[in-house]
C-alpha cells in the first residue's frame, strides 16, 4: 500500500503559479483557504498534509519571486487540527533555531489538540539569509549543525517522555493531580543544550509525534537512519530513488532498527483526460514563468551567480558534489538533469519551475498510477510527498482521478482504519523510556 502526504506550498509548487488568474494569491493569509485544501487531502484519504518552514523571504528574492512564506506552519495546523478529523499534519521545525523545549511543548500541545494527529520534519535549515534573522553572522557549518541536530532530537524525545502515560490521575480528595513519581526532570547537559525539564504538558497521545528528516548529505542520512520514522526525499527518476532507497534502508538495518520507515520521494504530478491535455496543463504554467526569478531559484540551488548566462545556449559545467557546500540533495538532482537531458538554460528553468527537480508525472490518471505502482513495487519508494504545481486543481485532479485508480488497484486504502498518524503510517507508538 502506498503512503500519500501532501505537501501544502503557496499557490502552487510552479514557481509561475501565483501568476494564473485563477490563482489563490489573495487568500494566502485566510486560514479558510487552508483548511479547505487540507479537507480536500482528506477526502482522498492521504496520510498527512506537509507545511516546510523558512525563515527568511530574502533567502530567495522579493518581487516577482511571488509567495513564498506567510502563516506561520505550525500555527496554522492548530486552526487545521480543528477543520479535519483523521488526516495527519506534519511541520518542519529547525534544530539550528528552535529549543529542544519550544519545540517539544509545541509540538505535544499539537498532538494533543489533533488527537494524535502530529508530525514533525526536523531540519537544520540552509542559508545565512535565515541564519541572520537568527543572530548568528552566517549559517552555521554543515558538521555543527548536524551535531546540533542530533543532541536537538534527543532531548525533545527525552522531554516527551518526562510523563509517563497514566501521570495524571486528578485525585480531588487526595489532593494529587498527578501520580507521585510519574513526571520527572530530564537534566540534559550537552555541547548545545541545557535542558532541565520535565515538559509542562503531559506525554502526547502518540507518544512522541512522528519524526520525518529529508537529509540527502551522509550526515543526514545518517540521521535518519538513526532517528526518523518517515522519510521526505529527493528523486529525479526510478534509478536514482532506487539507489537512494537502499543506501537508506540499509542504513537504518545497520542502527538496529526494524521499523518500517517509508521513504516518500516528492511528486509532481499533472493530470488530464488525455497525455495531450496534461502536457498542456504544464505548458500553460510554463508560460508564466518570470525569467528573472527563476534564475534567482537556480542561482540559490547551485550557489552561484547565473543571471547573464545564455538562456539559450547549454548549461555552463557545474563543479562536482563533492565540491559542492550547499544542500546537496537538490544540487544532486540538478547535476542528473544536466547529464541525462542536456538541456538549454531555458530548458533547466522550466524543468525546475516544478518542484525544483522533484520526479515529474505528466499523463492520464492510469498513466500516473502505473508509475507510481512501478515506484512501488521496483524498490524506489514506499511513497510519495505529492507537490501539487498548483492548488487547489492540481490538487483537486490527483484525488478526483489519480486516487481512484490506486484504490481500485488496492494501493491505497478506501478508507482511513486508524484515528492518529502513526496509525497511517503503519508505526508503533513508543514506549517511554525510563
Amino acid at each position: 500500500m502506498l503512503h500519500l502526504n501532501v505537501f501544502l506550498f503557496g499557490c502552487g509548487h510552479h514557481r509561475a503559479a501565483w501568476c494564473h488568474p485563477d490563482s489563490a494569491a489573495e487568500r494566502l493569509g485566510d486560514i479558510a483557504w487552508y483548511e479547505s485544501l487540507a479537507r480536500t487531502a482528506e477526502r482522498g484519504k492521504l496520510d498527512a498534509v506537509f507545511f516546510a518552514d523558512g525563515h527568511s523571504a530574502g533567502a530567495f528574492g522579493m518581487g516577482s519571486d511571488g509567495p513564498l512564506w506567510y502563516l506561520e506552519p505550525l500555527t496554522m495546523l492548530s486552526a487545521m487540527a480543528r477543520a479535519t478529523e483523521r488526516i495527519g499534519l506534519v511541520s518542519t521545525v529547525s534544530s539550528t533555531f528552535f529549543t529542544p523545549f519550544h519545540a517539544a511543548r509545541m509540538l505535544a500541545s499539537l498532538d494533543h489538540i489533533s488527537g494524535g494527529r502530529m508530525g514533525w520534519n526536523v531540519v537544520t535549515s540552509m542559508f545565512d539569509a535565515e541564519a541572520r534573522n537568527h543572530g548568528f553572522e552566517a549559517m552555521p557549518d554543515h558538521a555543527w549543525r548536524y551535531a546540533r541536530a542530533e543532541e536537538f532530537v534527543e532531548a525533545v524525545l527525552r522531554l516527551w517522555d518526562s510523563w509517563d502515560d497514566n501521570a495524571l490521575i486528578v485525585d480531588r480528595r487526595a489532593g494529587d493531580y498527578v501520580r507521585p513519581g510519574a513526571v520527572r526532570r530530564i537534566d540534559h547537559r550537552g555541547e548545545h543544550f541545557r535542558v532541565d525539564g520535565p515538559l509542562t504538558v503531559p506525554r502526547p497521545p502518540q507518544g512522541h509525534p512522528v519524526m520525518f528528516q529529508a537529509g540527502a548529505s551522509e550526515q543526514g542520512r545518517d540521521l535518519a537512519a538513526r532517528y526518523a520514522e518517515a522519510i521526505y526525499a529527493v528523486a529525479y527518476d526510478l534509478p536514482s530513488a532506487q539507489a537512494y532507497y537502499r543506501d537508506v534502508k540499509r542504513r537504518v538495518r545497520a542502527a538496529g532498527r526494524r521499523d518500517p520507515v517509508p521513504i516518500m520521494p516528492g511528486l509532481v504530478t499533472y493530470v488530464g483526460s488525455t497525455e495531450a491535455e496534461a502536457r498542456a496543463k504544464q505548458a500553460e504554467l510554463d508560460a508564466l514563468l518570470p525569467t528573472e526569478s527563476s534564475l534567482r531559484q537556480l542561482q540559490t540551488f547551485i550557489d552561484q551567480d547565473c543571471m547573464d548566462w545564455d538562456l539559450d545556449a547549454p548549461v555552463p559545467p557545474l563543479p562536482p558534489l563533492d565540491a559542492f557546500k550547499g544542500p546537496k540533495g537538490r544540487y544532486a538532482t540538478i547535476l542528473r538533469i544536466i547529464d541525462t537531458e542536456r538541456p538549454t538554460l531555458r530548458q533547466l528553468l522550466g524543468r525546475l519551475a516544478a518542484g525544483g527537480g522533484h520526479c515529474t508525472m505528466v499523463g492520464t490518471p492510469e498513466q500516473i498510477a502505473d508509475r507510481m505502482e512501478q515506484w512501488l513495487r521496483e524498490g524506489g519508494a514506499d511513497g510519495f510527498n505529492l507537490m501539487p504545481p498548483s492548488l487547489p486543481h492540481s490538487l483537486d485532479d490527483f484525488i478526483d482521478q489519480v486516487v481512484p485508480v490506486l484504490q481500485a488497484r488496492g494501493l491505497f486504502r478506501r478508507d482511513y482504519e486508524a484515528g492518529t498518524l502513526r496509525g497511517h503510517l503503519g508505526l508503533a507508538r513508543p514506549v517511554r523510556k525510563t
